[in-house]
């Protein structure tokens, strides 16, 4: 069974930091596109940043400027570090692992997503 552990959450003053930490097995995290999203109450889960195998970042507007995504090809962990944090931050986040298999001789490849269970990150005075 895949799991993502998240870590990282908690309240914090609109201004301040938090670093969000997602954990899996290595077979998951060498082969996958890993990124943080975001559930805001009464709004639609949106993307807020990702990080291919090879590096590439890619950033929400929204999170341009403030955040930081990494990986740790040691720990198979990635990062989101948060800077400058706003009330509209306020979210669950969660980790997606999309999952990329080769199936044939071919090099065909499926895509397979997992999700973390997400863990709450509250910004208000």
């Amino acid at each position: 069974q895949v799991q993502l552990v998240e870590s990282g959450g908690g309240l914090v003053h609109p201004g301040g930091s938090l670093r969000l930490s997602c954990a899996t097995s290595r077979s998951i995290f060498s082969s996958s596109t890993m990124g943080w999203y975001r559930q805001a109450p009464g709004k639609e889960r949106e993307l807020v940043a990702t990080i291919t195998v090879g590096g590439s970042t890619n950033y929400a507007d929204s999170a341009k400027g403030r955040f930081t995504i990494s990986r740790d090809n040691v720990k198979f962990t990635v990062h989101l570090q948060m800077n400058n944090l706003k009330p509209e931050d306020t979210a669950v986040y969660y980790c997606k692992a999309d999952f990329r298999k080769v199936v044939n001789v071919e090099g065909a490849t499926v895509t397979k997503t997992y999700w973390g269970e997400g863990t709450l990150v509250t910004v208000s005075s």
